[in-house]
């Protein structure tokens, strides 16, 4: 199981904290009180079945297996929203954000056995309507490819554990995945102030946002770099983007899933304007380019200080 744990509540009063790490990274959830055990150990199974379906690291997953048979396959519930938005994505960048960079990203060291060095050679990433055929419930693979969710999947996982605390009864809550957040508050809730990490420089802010209900992801070319590289990868390339080096997007909570859709468009945003984005809904972003200019929409909830 991919979840070790702590459960840390504050004498003082602010929410009990729950702290673990999963599918690779730290996570936590904030409630007004503990959970219990058997939440925590369903949340924790939860994170299993997940990390079994999607994980490109673990040879016994679901998308491993179809890199290794391609085929038709009957994927989870959750594929139907993920796959919807990856192809909002793909068509908003021009084909630049793709699920199938499975391979492209092995061959640039970033593998099941954290390699971290690139091959002389790097798979091209086939497009979309060449390799992939989805029918709302069946996937087709039409040949060879590996699917990799890191642009979206661990923000679908916010979603759908702060689903699961929904339907326990934990309606205010915070569940924070190392970048990809969604807070669930009451209505005359203080917002929670989010620094917005300079990709440089990571003691220093470049900003702070006033969430109250509902979602922010952030992604950085400097988190998961090795060897010149990083894994913010352009499909048509193969090749990691360079333009931009941090993004920042918040979705409000009316969103079907806030989380996922933060964490796309925060990758999205390297590879093309805000206004590509429109069919994902309404959201509020901030960029840093690579030669150090920020910009930000004004809708941003909250100020940047540069």
């Amino acid at each position: 199981m991919p979840v070790s744990s702590e459960t840390a509540p504050d004498p003082s009063g602010s929410p009990a904290r729950w702290r673990f790490e999963a599918i690779g990274t730290a996570w936590s959830i904030d409630t007004p009180s503990p959970l219990s055990a058997a939440l925590q150990g369903d949340i924790a199974d939860r994170i299993e079945g997940f990390d079994r379906d999607w994980s490109r690291f673990r040879p016994d997953s679901l998308v491993s297996r179809m890199a290794r048979e391609p085929g038709r396959y009957h994927l989870p519930g959750e594929a139907g929203p993920l796959l919807a938005l990856y192809r909002i994505l793909f068509e908003a960048t021009a084909g630049r954000v793709s699920p199938l960079v499975g391979h492209a990203l092995e061959d640039l060291g970033y593998d099941a056995g954290y390699r971290l060095t690139p091959a002389q050679r790097i798979r091209p990433t086939p497009s979309w309507d060449d390799a992939l055929a989805w029918d709302g419930e069946q996937l087709t693979l039409l040949r060879p490819a590996l699917l990799d969710v890191g642009a979206a999947g661990k923000g679908l996982l916010v979603d759908l554990l702060s689903r699961m605390l929904h339907d326990a009864g934990e309606h205010e809550h915070v569940v924070d995945g190392s970048g990809d957040l969604v807070r669930a508050a009451l209505q005359d809730a203080a917002p929670e102030r989010i620094a917005l990490e300079h990709p440089a420089d990571p003691t220093t802010a470049v900003g702070v946002i006033e969430l109250g209900s509902g979602a922010i992801a952030a992604s950085a070319a400097n988190r998961r770099a090795w060897a010149g590289v990083h894994h913010i990868i352009d499909a048509l390339t193969g090749l990691p983007t360079r333009q931009v080096t941090a993004t920042w997007a918040v979705v409000p909570a009316t969103a079907e899933y806030p989380a996922m859709t933060a964490d796309g468009l925060a990758t999205g945003l390297f590879f093309a304007a805000p206004d590509a984005f429109a069919a994902a809904g309404p959201f509020a972003w901030a960029t840093i380019t690579s030669g150090g200019r920020i910009a930000h929409s004004p809708d941003l909830p909250g100020e940047v200080f540069a």
